[in-house]
């Protein structure tokens, strides 16, 4: 076979397993009609989507299959991510690339801070994939970002979803000292599931950083998603362990297989639980819930900021 050749068959052969796994997803996955989601599109989400490849930036909204793309786009809202795209964990739920991350880019600090001032937001939201293989696990360059982004952006709010940096207090707190106005590390399930799901975090260890982040003063907020195997005994207990841990904002949503060599679902939720389940948080003393099928840990973030002085019922279900 001459190489020419070689190439058009091995490009072939690829669409044909691409198409191939995308159906058998779709087949294992069986989405209910309320998981079902409109494509991206309109004049916002465009716009957004230029601005993001103009400006060379990471959104866990693309790397991590985000369902409210296309809702959040078109708010001109969207979660940057730092530190690059490849994860150093490998865990079983979630849709990042893993393997060895390329080094931190000294100019992303200013980059993000730029598209927040270009964008008008009045509510920034930064994550970033795990770096265990850099010095301080990349606190130091978390820092710098909220930095950056504060000093053209005063006015605006800023949401971090941080890493666990490995339980190490000293790293949260270069993070703390940054000054976000909320900060969020997610718990991702109930604690009997955690070894199975996530790489290297440990449930204890997340419930150790939040308690950390509540006790420094800042809002502390955490999230799960459902559909893994727990039971409702379990969600509740995890409840129940955020709020001792000072948690004061919580998000529940519907995992969803990224491609076939993650977990399946075991279960779709119905939108009533995630209804229940956004009632007995706001009885058992959170400021915020959000619960919904659909929810991301950044869905409507705007809404979370003002939770850890919550006192009326304009947040009450």
């Amino acid at each position: 076979m001459k190489q020419c050749e070689a190439y058009q068959f091995l490009f072939i052969l690829k669409k044909v397993i691409l198409h191939e796994n995308r159906t058998m997803l779709e087949k294992r996955q069986r989405l209910p009609r309320w998981m079902k989601m409109k494509l991206p599109k309109g004049a916002n989400y465009s716009k957004v989507k230029n601005l993001v490849e103009t400006h060379g930036l990471h959104t866990i909204c693309t790397s991590g299959n985000c369902p409210n793309i296309g809702e959040c786009w078109n708010r001109g809202t969207a979660t940057f991510m730092i530190l690059g795209d490849i994860c150093t964990r490998n865990c079983k739920f979630c849709g990042v690339k893993n393997g060895k991350p390329l080094p931190p880019e000294n100019s992303e600090p200013d980059r993000i801070a730029g598209s927040v001032k270009i964008m008008g937001l009045k509510h920034c939201v930064i994550t970033s994939v795990d770096r265990d293989d850099l010095p301080d696990l990349g606190a130091s360059h978390w820092a710098t970002t909220i930095r950056a982004v504060k000093n053209i952006n005063p006015e605006t709010k800023i949401e971090v979803l941080i890493p666990d940096f490995q339980g190490k207090n000293e790293l949260i707190q270069k993070v703390t000292d940054s000054g976000p106005d909320v900060i969020s590390h997610n718990l991702e399930t109930v604690e009997r599931l955690t070894p199975e799901i996530r790489s290297a975090a440990k449930y204890r260890r997340s419930l150790d950083v939040l308690k950390y982040i509540s006790g420094s003063g800042n809002i502390a907020k955490s999230g799960i998603m459902l559909g893994l195997g727990e039971t409702r005994d379990e969600v509740l207990k995890t409840m129940d362990d955020l709020l001792e841990a000072g948690c004061s904002v919580m998000t529940i949503g519907q995992y969803l297989a990224p491609t076939l060599i993650h977990i399946p679902v075991k279960e779709y939720i119905h939108p009533d639980v995630f209804q229940e389940y956004k009632e007995t948080g706001i009885k058992k003393g959170f400021a915020f819930v959000e619960s919904h099928p659909l929810v991301r840990s950044s869905y409507r973030a705007e809404n979370h900021v003002m939770a850890g002085n919550i006192n009326s019922s304009e947040y009450k279900v």
